[in-house]
């Protein structure tokens, strides 16, 4: 009994930006669980690729798809193909989301709240958090209609639930006006998910659909040292996490081990939370 817990044998588990960082490794640990990995994103090179990587690997049914998460019709449309070839959909990993930079001039930091963009805003919230609803509205609600229930798993941040700080992007010499800062966006959309995680928590419940979110820190991913050895500074830990360190909990919140978790807002930072 035990040893099943975690597994996800034939569970059909949606992941949404499944290419980037963190999204393949979500995929790697679906799939070395036995479960089968719908793999949605904007390239469909990109997802066929790491489907056949998952497949060769690990011997399971792994399947790509190129999906807009802001084109409704789209998700409905795919959410009746999953159906059709695999009679249920069990979970789904909201883990797409832009991560927002935009361009700088000599004269103007558009990174800064006074000068954003609201053309950017606008897009980062319709993927981040409109294409998270829109997923949750329809792959959600085929879970729903599975007799065994599922779970979805909201990728929100750390900084969903603290305020970045903004030192961390600071250059000495540099005017205040020209200061990089981390984007409004992404507190926002991070924030937002957690809003969303606690509400679908409750609005399946009774069928046996379960929603957490899972709030990483960040990721070492070739960024300067300088910025490696402030950041750590700021983290209990003293560092970033790697890439995989995420996996098993995820799994765990997929999956029978965490049958009695619900809306829970799971931090997992390295301790930069607790401070």
């Amino acid at each position: 009994m035990l040893e099943k817990l975690f597994r996800l044998d034939n569970k059909v588990i949606v992941i949404t930006g499944a290419t980037g960082l963190l999204g393949r490794k979500h995929a790697e640990a679906v799939a070395c669980y036995g479960g089968i990995p719908i793999l949605l994103d904007l390239s469909q090179q990109a997802v066929d690729e790491l489907a056949n990587e998952l497949n060769d690997k690990y011997k399971v049914d792994a399947v790509g798809f190129t999906i807009d998460i802001t084109d409704e019709e789209a998700i409905e449309g795919n959410v009746k193909q999953l159906v059709k070839k695999f009679g249920k959909i069990d979970g789904l990993v909201n883990n797409a989301a832009n991560n927002p930079k935009v361009e700088d001039s000599e004269k103007v930091n558009f990174s800064r709240l006074e000068n954003f963009p609201l053309d950017i805003w606008d897009d980062d919230i319709a993927v981040g958090l409109t294409g998270s609803f829109l997923c949750a509205k329809h792959y959600g609600f085929a879970i729903s209609k599975n007799p065994n229930g599922g779970s979805i798993v909201n990728i929100s941040s750390d900084l969903g639930l603290i305020a970045p700080d903004q030192r961390l992007y600071a250059k000495d010499g540099v005017d205040e006006s020209l200061q990089n800062v981390k984007p409004v966006t992404y507190s926002v959309v991070k924030s937002g998910l957690i809003g969303l995680t606690r509400y679908l928590a409750t609005y399946w419940a009774e069928k046996n659909v379960r929603c957490n979110a899972m709030c990483p820190g960040g990721v070492e991913n070739g960024q300067p040292g300088e910025f490696l050895q402030e950041v750590s500074r700021r983290i209990p830990m003293g560092r970033l996490a790697q890439a995989d360190e995420y996996q098993g909990a995820l799994l765990w919140m997929l999956r029978d081990a965490s049958s009695y978790l619900n809306g829970s807002i799971i931090a997992i930072d390295g301790g930069r939370t607790s401070w």
